[in-house]
């Protein structure tokens, strides 16, 4: 029997998995393009495609506090990547990664404690398991990083935390327009970027599909988080949503053939045994 536990963990791997696939496809093409093209494109034909679901759904409008939340959303993931593509562009990937990704989810975590109340004992070995593999897999071998990057990452981390706990709070029935307003935040944001530091643009041709597919990805990992924030407890959504490096990585080895260093493949390891006693 399916209950609404097994759903929080079935749309928290599948948001994993879109999210992960959505960061491939975007760092595929940031090597042939300007990665803030990329971010503009992918941003904007995901609003128009979530406009146009929202409408053929006849999805009700949220409330103007609910639309605040997913304005509020846009804002910290839009600042957490500026934070995030700026650490990483230092050259402390060693760094910047790993921290990222734990706060990322540790922050929904400790809402939800707060908010929720402490989860079962297999779930929070599995959490502590998850932030550990999360770690693992994001950290690069024989990289060390300052302070200047950590002080970024720990921004992002922060961040991206909590636009997840910001966009669960948007709305409890709705998916697309929650959505919609963070999306369109965040093109806003990016649009004020572009202009501000003209010829950022400019790199690259062609690829427009695929960046449609990147934005597609992207906002359908948003949507599979936000069926399993409300399915269940939003410490559980977040933790296997913040999962998505193993599917980047996974993706990596198998279609460009990059290399996974032991140290990933242990994380990856453990990311299993994680998700296996948080669905327990």
């Amino acid at each position: 029997m399916i209950t609404s536990y097994h759903l929080v963990v079935v749309f928290g791997l599948a948001s994993a998995a879109s999210w992960g696939a959505g960061d491939f496809m975007g760092g595929f093409l940031t090597r042939r393009m300007n990665a803030w093209k990329v971010l503009v494109i992918s941003f904007g034909a995901s609003l128009v495609f979530l406009t146009v679901l929202a409408l053929l759904t006849s999805e009700p409008l949220p409330s103007v506090t609910e639309l605040s939340w997913g304005i509020a959303a846009g804002l910290s993931g839009t600042l957490a990547l500026a934070a995030y593509y700026r650490a990483l562009a230092m050259g402390k990937m060693g760094i910047a990664a790993p921290v990222t990704g734990v706060l990322t989810a540790s922050v929904p975590v400790l809402f939800g404690i707060l908010t929720q109340g402490l989860p079962t004992s297999y779930q929070i070995v599995g959490f502590l398991l998850a932030l550990v593999g999360l770690w693992l897999i994001s950290r690069r071998e024989g990289v060390v990083g300052g302070s200047r990057s950590l002080s970024l990452a720990v921004l992002a981390g922060l961040g991206f935390g909590g636009f997840l706990v910001l966009l669960a709070q948007a709305s409890k029935t709705a998916i697309f327009w929650p959505i919609i307003a963070a999306r369109g935040t965040g093109l806003s944001i990016l649009l004020i970027i572009v202009v501000a530091n003209r010829g950022r643009f400019r790199g690259g041709k062609g690829g427009l599909a695929l960046m449609f597919l990147t934005g597609v990805l992207e906002v359908g990992g948003n949507a599979f988080f936000l069926l399993a924030a409300q399915a269940g407890r939003i410490d559980v959504a977040s933790v296997l949503s913040s999962l998505y490096p193993a599917a980047t990585i996974i993706l990596a080895y198998l279609l460009l053939k990059e290399r996974m260093t032991r140290t990933q493949g242990a994380g990856i390891l453990a990311v299993l045994i994680a998700i296996v006693l948080i669905a327990a």
